[in-house]
């Protein structure tokens, strides 16, 4: 049996045109642009005409770490939005946007999979509607005043050593993480060292996934650290009086972006922040804009619930005043045993024992929901070498651990594969009500929110830091940053800080080698162990196997 690719099956599915999906939500004519036949940008204004209505049920689609054996996450909200759609209820898919970092280095394509893909797939993979390329020409176009306040005669004393604002773009390119700009004679700047960031971790991604309309946006463009003084003072967009100009850039992007899945269920794409060196959640308007519009809002978060869910939770939703009823925590057997010690080569063969091991890593993410006070579901994402076997003991395992569990087919099946999963959602949310609350207050000092992270999410013993650090956090508590919350940057494969140390790790400290302001985002951002900014391709980059046929469609993009 020849099993089609995701594009293959994407480009044999017929979609509605986009005018049908936004009358589907109730959009009025004038709270939609058409981007072409089946995308649309909505407009703010609907924010504003639909404030009094309740907000939908609000369910945040989690993971286990992920492994290369691979999780599904964005597969089964997809799935899962599709499934509740079938069964009647006004369904939102809210994703993050891909970037092309990934897309073209190791993952391939990131809009589902299967029956259970987002469309068109292409453009959504690529340059979709612009919004990363407007985000990476905002953040360029800020270095490029920056170096030449400098060269007009730095009227703000910056000091070129101290300049903290890196340029961007939206690809792994490791030859950029050092560079030296300003060279070639006094007419070409003034030489200094600099370097690239992954667009995705531009603090203007964060702002743009935060801000809660065009004026919060400005305002949090404003407030910016782009470097320092020699006595140490900041030096902030404002002072540069350059946050209008980079609002101006950002006008269209803001808008959130209107899709469709397979089975013609609406899907808000906007945003996309790195979960492991930002903070991982698509943007709060797309999010809000989603409850208001349908009953329930499948959302995710990137990576495991260590990542992406405890900052959704930590700073999402307490910057947006977000009230999430429940979360699926999608985990397969594949990972799970690689968790348990298997090698990827042998994933494929049945082994109970390092099940009985790998679901540890399970057991954790459980643990770190229950923490926020979220009823949840485990989504058993099937793939084809799963035995009935090991099927039985994850539903036997959670069963004594009396937690709902939901074997789900939605890569095979669409919708239906997760009919299952939907109706214990549904009946998880009726039945259990949720009780959210943050880990920790924002008047807690950074190091006892990074305490209370490191070991209530990820299960450390402790925390050290670095002595740069140390002298970090109080300089930052003494300019009034510290009641930020904090975003941590860390391996996404492991709960400590070790990509290595798979399952469920023991007896570990966290190391925190370096903190960064990203004021105008609104926290702190913590890195730990090795975790890049900007990351590197791997040996054998999905794009090797990317092209074009003659007529234009694309080929290989997963």
């Amino acid at each position: 049996m020849v099993v089609p690719t995701d594009i293959e099956i994407a480009n044999q599915v017929t979609k509605k045109p986009i005018k049908e999906i936004a009358e589907r939500l109730g959009l009025q004519e004038e709270e939609w642009e058409p981007f072409g036949k089946y995308k649309a940008k909505i407009t703010l204004s609907v924010l504003d005409r639909l404030k009094e209505k309740p907000d939908g049920n609000l369910v945040l689609v989690t993971s286990i770490n992920p492994t290369p054996a691979g999780e599904g996450k964005s597969t089964v909200t997809v799935g899962l939005g599709q499934a509740m759609n079938q069964l009647g209820y006004q369904t939102v898919v809210a994703l993050r946007e891909p970037s092309l970092g990934p897309t073209m280095g190791l993952k391939g394509g990131a809009s589902g999979g299967g029956y259970a893909q987002v469309v068109p797939m292409e453009d959504i993979n690529l340059h979709f509607t612009g919004d990363i390329h407007a985000i990476t020409t905002a953040n360029n176009a800020l270095a490029a005043f920056i170096d030449n306040h400098i060269f007009q005669g730095n009227a703000c004393n910056i000091d070129t050593r101290r300049i903290v604002w890196k340029r961007v773009v939206d690809l792994n390119d490791r030859a950029l993480r050092n560079v030296v700009v300003g060279l070639g004679g006094p007419k070409q700047g003034v030489p200094r060292e600099d370097g690239f960031n992954i667009t995705v971790a531009s603090e203007i991604m964060a702002i743009f996934c935060l801000a809660k309309d065009l004026a919060d946006m400005r305002k949090r463009l404003a407030n910016i650290v782009v470097g320092y003084r020699p006595d140490e003072t900041p030096v902030t967009v404002a002072d540069l009086k350059v946050e209008g100009a980079l609002t101006l850039l950002l006008k269209e992007a803001i808008m959130p972006n209107l899709v469709q899945t397979l089975e013609n269920t609406p899907a808000i794409i906007h945003g996309g922040p790195f979960a492991n060196i930002a903070h991982g959640c698509n943007s709060l308007l797309a999010t809000r804009m989603a409850s208001k519009l349908g009953d329930y809002v499948i959302t995710e978060a990137g990576f495991g619930a260590d990542l992406g869910a405890e900052k959704f939770l930590n700073i999402k939703a307490r910057i947006g005043e977000l009230d999430p009823k429940a979360v699926v925590i999608v985990a397969t057997i594949r990972a799970l045993k690689m968790h348990g010690g298997v090698e990827q080569s042998k994933l494929d063969e049945e082994n109970i024992a390092a099940l009985r091991e790998g679901i540890k890593n399970l057991k954790k993410h459980m643990e770190t929901i229950e923490s926020f006070g979220l009823p949840f579901v485990v989504a058993i994402n099937r793939f084809v070498h799963d035995t009935n076997d090991e099927i039985a003991f994850i539903q036997q395992w959670c069963k004594e651990q009396g937690v709902e569990v939901a074997l789900t087919e939605v890569w095979e099946h669409g919708g239906n594969g997760g009919l299952e999963l939907a109706n214990k959602l549904i009946q998880t949310i009726q039945q259990k009500k949720a009780d959210f609350s943050p880990l920790y207050e924002l008047k807690d000092s950074i190091k006892n929110k990074i305490r209370q992270i490191a070991q209530q999410v990820y299960g450390a013993n402790d925390v050290t830091f670095t002595a740069q650090a140390e002298q970090q956090i109080k300089e930052m508590t003494a300019l009034g940053w510290s009641e930020l919350p904090v975003c941590m940057a860390k391996t996404q494969y492991s709960l400590s800080d070790d990509p290595k140390r798979l399952g469920r790790p023991e007896n570990f400290v966290i190391t925190v080698r370096e903190l960064r302001p990203s004021i105008g985002a609104g926290f702190i951002v913590a890195l730990t162990g090795d975790v890049l900014t900007m990351p590197g391709l791997p040996k054998q980059p999905a794009a090797l196997k990317m092209d074009v046929d003659d007529t234009g469609q694309a080929i290989g993009l997963f």
